[in-house]
């Protein structure tokens, strides 16, 4: 062999090698990064838990009183955050508790000050997916708008739903439960001193959360009718149970909410069967599945499906006691007193745009009293942050006894199919 074929195959290997470092660096590195932030997780959730433990609470008393509370940093400009503990329901009324947070304005109050309930989207069902368990609850992936809202001089609140970050399992798309904890929101800001709260409220919901805000309203003038609900806008809502999750069933999406719905689902329905539901061979894990985070769930989502499996089994669309479930869960349609405003992006693919418009003229059909916005090219966890500036304004409008420009006689932009 030559010394050029030589020195060309020493330079080669060295430059192999060379490669192979850098890239088994960027390994190393990568996984010092996520074991090092992973400690640094489960070092503040540690330092927190013991807020969360509800041995020994008394279950007797109002429903939304907070039984804890204390002042987190959030980095808020317009006012103070409270995590707090208060007293709720379950579906079938058993007394329970949940967390979540309060915002109280900085600015003084001349005049009772409203409240926004804010029902956020499907997260994932482990304790460490709970909005007020987050180190950063506020930042420009969550709650971003809430400084325009404390700047207009409303107060805020922010469930979590009982059971994410409390003991016991959510029970997830379950419209009463998801109602109590929404609406005990709103009771429990009157346990927070010197805030000058009023009686009027509005309810702002994404994803789930358009789910638990539509049921909220429905049980709103029963269950709580000392106070006044002004209107409900519900964001891009998973309404349309029924054509959602035919249609989803056997997608990505099944992984992320699938886990959730079927552990949710048992709690509030213990009777209920899994058998030829899910794939047997996640009939042992669909509780320690639904417990990942949203961004977990996904990763290991996209790795099943592309292998090809299956969350739910073709059966879960025949069996009729499911379907029946599906069907008392699908949002309802809300009287014509109740200003509603419902927000879809037509880019959406989660809950499917063509799911929203068959919630919309299901409901326009039935008289409600819906102003539509419809927008492109946003995907389905940034909806709320484009729109916020726009909900805003529609929510400060029912404050301020405005009108809702209803647009049921509008087309729909997309079928309703």
């Amino acid at each position: 062999m030559s010394m050029h074929k030589q020195n060309n195959k020493k330079h080669v290997h060295k430059m192999f090698k060379g490669v192979l470092i850098f890239i088994l660096a960027i390994i190393v590195f990568s996984a010092g990064v996520y074991f090092w932030n992973s400690y640094k997780i489960d070092k503040f959730q540690k330092s927190i838990s013991g807020f969360y433990d509800t041995s020994g609470l008394q279950t007797t008393g109002p429903m939304g009183e907070i039984v804890r509370k204390e002042i987190i940093q959030t980095g808020i400009e317009n006012g103070t955050a409270y995590r707090v503990l208060y007293r709720t329901q379950k579906a079938n009324d058993d007394i329970t508790f949940t967390s979540g947070m309060i915002f109280v304005p900085a600015t003084i109050a001349t005049s009772p000050r409203p409240v926004v309930a804010w029902a956020h989207g499907t997260l994932g069902g482990g304790d460490n997916c709970a909005p007020s368990r987050q180190e950063q609850p506020v930042s420009s992936s969550r709650l971003p708008w809430v400084n325009s809202m404390l700047a207009k001089g409303w107060i805020v609140t922010a469930t979590d739903y009982a059971g994410l970050g409390t003991p016991g399992i959510s029970e997830y798309l379950v419209g009463k439960s998801e109602a109590h904890d929404v609406l005990n929101s709103v009771r429990a800001v009157s346990y927070i001193a010197n805030n000058n709260s009023g009686k009027q409220y509005a309810i702002w919901g994404h994803s789930q959360g358009g789910h638990s805000a539509l049921f909220s309203s429905l049980y709103a003038s029963e269950y709580m009718p000392e106070y006044q609900l002004v209107g409900t806008s519900a964001s891009a809502p998973a309404a349309q149970l029924e054509s959602l999750l035919n249609t989803q069933y056997d997608t990505l999406a099944s992984w992320v909410i699938g886990p959730q719905l079927v552990a949710g689902w048992k709690t509030a329905y213990p009777t209920l069967s899994t058998y030829n539901i899910i794939n047997s061979k996640v009939q042992d894990q669909y509780v320690k599945l639904s417990r990942q985070c949203i961004a977990e769930s996904s990763v290991s989502g996209i790795v099943r499906q592309k292998t090809g499996q299956r969350f739910f089994t073709a059966d879960f669309l025949n069996n009729s006691r499911w379907q029946d479930i599906i069907k008392m869960q699908t949002a309802p349609v809300l009287p014509k007193a109740i200003p509603i405003q419902i927000s879809e992006s037509l880019s959406d693919q989660v809950v499917l745009p063509a799911t929203t418009a068959q919630y919309i003229s299901r409901a326009c059909a039935a008289g409600s009293n819906i102003n539509t916005l419809w927008i492109n090219n946003v995907s389905h966890q940034q909806i709320p942050s484009v729109i916020s500036p726009n909900v805003i304004n529609w929510i400060n409008d029912r404050f301020t006894q405005q009108i809702n420009p209803n647009t049921c006689n509008q087309p729909l932009p997309i079928p309703a199919s």
